[in-house]
Parts: structure tokens; sequence; C-alpha cells
């Protein structure tokens, strides 16, 4: 017969090799430094996203983005990302830019647009969306939820005597 490894509770409580050192067992494991995930998509850098040309950048993307983008940009588009250009430039160094607002929930994150803030509409108030780089292929209205997400188990107005009850504990 093979032999099996041995398990957590045949070695007992505290195997021996664990605290081989009595200095070890009052030291404080080591802690690792946090280093800092560098953001890739599909395996490019936001650099090299950034030097890419468009047609290079839409071979990236998904079928339907690839789709939109093959029929071009249309004036409302450009003068969006125009907007959030203009915004960028004009704030300083280590602040967010100002809040460009837009009905444009079917826009495409573009690498260029990463750093931005855009108000996107959710069809009574703008949100405000700090554009991150995980958000490059997405639509803009992925990120502003058009509905007030149901709380179930609340008694509204006119609801029933029965509905209203609570059971005391």
């Amino acid at each position: 017969p093979t032999k099996k490894p041995p398990t957590r509770s045949s070695l007992g409580a505290s195997p021996p090799f664990l605290f081989s050192d009595p200095n070890m067992a009052d030291a404080e494991p080591q802690k690792k430094k946090y280093v800092h995930k560098k953001y890739t998509y599909r395996g490019l850098t936001l650099e090299d996203l950034l030097d890419k040309s468009a047609t290079e950048l839409m071979e990236l993307f998904n079928c339907r983005q690839r789709r939109r983008l093959s029929r071009g940009l249309n004036i409302k588009v450009r003068n969006f990302i125009r907007k959030l250009r203009k915004a960028k430039t004009n704030c300083p160094f280590g602040e967010k830019p100002e809040v460009v607002k837009t009905h444009l929930r079917n826009q495409i994150v573009m690498p260029e647009m990463v750093g931005s803030v855009a108000g996107v509409y959710n069809g009574k108030v703008f949100n405000a969306v700090e554009i991150k780089p995980d958000m490059i292929g997405h639509y803009l209205g992925e990120f502003s939820i058009t509905y007030k997400p149901v709380r179930h188990g609340r008694a509204g107005v006119g609801a029933t005597n029965s509905s209203r009850f609570i059971p005391l504990k």
C-alpha cells in the first residue's frame, strides 16, 4: 500500500516543526510589502493602449464595440471626448478634472478617457463617474444605474394592516 501524507489531526495540535526555534514562537510573521499591480487590458499597459491608433485599438475590443467603432464616431461623441480632454488639461496636477455632463450612455470607454470625470445621465440626475482603467471597453451607462433598487420587506404608504405586522420577539 502507498503511504498517505500526514493530516492535520494526525500531527496533533501544534506540530513540532512549526516552532523549532523558541524565539520564533514570539516573533511576528513578516508582512509582505504591498506592490501595486499594474493595470493591463488584454496584456497591454495603459501607456501601450494610449500609443495605439484607433484601428489597432479597435482590434482589441469585443465584437459589439468593434462594430460600433468601425461605423465611425459622430459629432456628439467627438465633442464629448474633446470636452473631457479640455477638462483634463485645465485641471491642476494632482486634482480631479471638472465633471463633463453627458447623455451618451452608449459611449464606449476609450483609453484616453481614463482619469476624467463624466456626469452620466440616468434619466433623472447626472451621476459623476470617475473613469478608471478597468472600465476600458465598457459603456458609460453601465456605471450609472437607471433605477432605484427595490428594498424588500418594508411597509409603505397604503400597505394593508397584515403587511405592516411586525412580530414581537
